[in-house]
């Protein structure tokens, strides 16, 4: 009942994820992300651990297609899960169970998967994957709006779309981009609106926040005089 997509930037080391779906709040569930180890999606019929406990693994060292495997391997709901993969290195590993609602399926990229279910086709995935692939000279979190946005042009969910998100994490813990849509008549439309509010009105004060090594932190360098 969504597409995503997981991507790692090469130039910039940042990892992100982009969802939409039929459903509320999908940025609650779906995509995870972590500095320096890399990025998730969980969907389908969902275990949102296999998106959690993939990041795991990774963080302890494996690879993403290992890492899959081995949330897999434990779960055994896995006939009706989705997933995608991407790790610190721009591997990738993607699962679609033989279960999932038609049309489901997913396609890798460098550095890149996407995946859907319930979908109108296969063209929707590949409407995605092309969009950020022709974008590459953009910043992470704009390519991933703009492969929701193509994603979505397609018609995608046949029971149509609520809520969108897209998610990026840089050198910190806490989310350089975090946009997310819970209930809307056109989510993907939302997204590129707030993209661009995010950019201006609120990107410049996170850059600004205490970073592990700046504890202090422009905006409070500022306040503080210094």
């Amino acid at each position: 009942m969504t597409f995503s997509i997981v991507a790692r930037c090469p130039h910039t080391g940042e990892f992100g994820v982009g969802a939409l779906t039929a459903l509320m709040g999908v940025g609650k569930l779906v995509g995870h992300a972590s500095p320096g180890v890399g990025a998730t999606a969980s969907q389908a019929s969902m275990n949102p651990y296999l998106a959690i406990d993939g990041l795991r693994l990774m963080a302890e060292g494996l690879e993403a297609p290992a890492a899959l495997q081995e949330v897999l391997r434990r779960d055994p709901g896995r006939d009706v899960r989705q997933c995608g993969f991407v790790d610190r290195n721009g591997c990738t590993a993607a699962w679609t169970g033989e279960r999932t609602l038609d049309w489901a399926g997913h396609i890798e990229g460098d550095g890149v998967v996407v995946s859907g279910n319930r979908l109108v086709g296969r063209h929707t995935v590949e409407a995605a994957l092309d969009a950020f692939v022709a974008h590459r000279d953009r910043e992470l979190a704009e390519r991933l709006v703009l492969a929701v946005e193509a994603g979505e042009s397609t018609g995608a969910d046949t029971e149509g779309a609520r809520s969108g998100h897209v998610l990026v994490l840089g050198t910190e813990a806490y989310p350089l981009w975090d946009i997310r849509v819970d209930s809307d008549k056109d989510p993907a439309a939302r997204l590129c609106e707030l993209f661009e509010e995010y950019r201006t009105d609120f990107l410049p004060e996170v850059q600004r926040l205490p970073t592990r090594r700046d504890p202090v932190g422009a905006a409070t360098r500022e306040l503080l005089g210094e």
